[in-house]
């Protein structure tokens, strides 16, 4: 199995930073694309910032210019370097690893992390 482990959330003062890692570990072969997602209290599940094994990157509209992704594809590891950080930012972050094909496997499949608590203060 592949797991997915979260790191770098808490509680910070608005306009301050944090940054969110997550490591993919398994016997893995490659792994297509890594985002982060977020899901505030109350609402559904919202994309972040994705990026793909060459480097291209997707951001919602309401964290470009504030966030930024990338990735260490020999690590299997995905950052979101968060700036300016807002109250509605405040949610529980997720990572994903989209189209992770397994040493072994024949085909891909997606995986999640556990989720990490980021708060935002006002």
């Amino acid at each position: 199995q592949v797991r997915l482990v979260e790191s770098g959330g808490g509680l910070v003062q608005a306009g301050g930073s944090l940054r969110l890692s997550c490591a993919a570990s398994g016997r893995i072969f490659g792994i297509s694309a890594m985002g982060w997602y977020r899901q505030a209290p109350g609402k559904q599940r919202e994309l972040v910032a994705t990026i793909t094994n060459r480097g291209s990157t997707n951001y919602a509209d309401s964290v470009k210019g504030r966030f930024t992704i990338s990735r260490e594809n020999a690590k299997n590891t995905v950052y979101l370097q968060m700036n300016s950080l807002k109250s509605e930012d405040t949610a529980v972050y997720y990572c994903a690893a989209e189209k992770v094909l397994r040493l072994g496997a024949r085909r891909e499949e997606d995986y999640w992390g556990q989720g990490t608590q980021v708060t935002v203060s006002s």
